[in-house]
């Protein structure tokens, strides 16, 4: 029961399931284009996406420079695995969820990086 309340308490907060519903559009994303898409502090990003990936929603992997973010198949947990699966279709219609899939094509990390 403890795997289902720690992925249960990773989906509960607004902003981690926003950060799954970007990450599912746009894989391979790091911490300062999400800042920049969500409009929330980088420190509270980190705090979110430790929380995703304690609960095995989502992993990170350094490239060069970059650690980037994607989510995973759910590997780790039948209760991570349910809750991607139905998150690909859940909310897509919801006016924040498709405000922000509007956002992601100009979101570039050269250019965050780069102010």
């Amino acid at each position: 029961m403890d795997e289902f309340i720690k992925v249960m308490k990773a989906l509960s907060d607004p902003n981690r399931v926003k950060i799954i519903k970007i990450l599912q559009r746009k894989p391979k994303m790091c911490v300062c284009e999400m800042q920049a898409a969500l409009g929330i502090a980088q420190p509270t990003v980190s705090n979110h996406l430790k929380v995703l990936e304690e609960a095995g929603l989502v992993f990170h992997e350094k490239t060069g420079l970059w650690v980037n973010y994607s989510v995973t198949g759910g590997e780790s947990s039948p209760y991570a695995a349910m809750l991607l699966g139905a998150l690909r279709h859940w909310l897509d219609g919801e006016r924040e969820i498709a405000g922000l899939f509007l956002t992601l094509p100009a979101i570039r990390r050269e250019e965050i990086c780069r102010k």
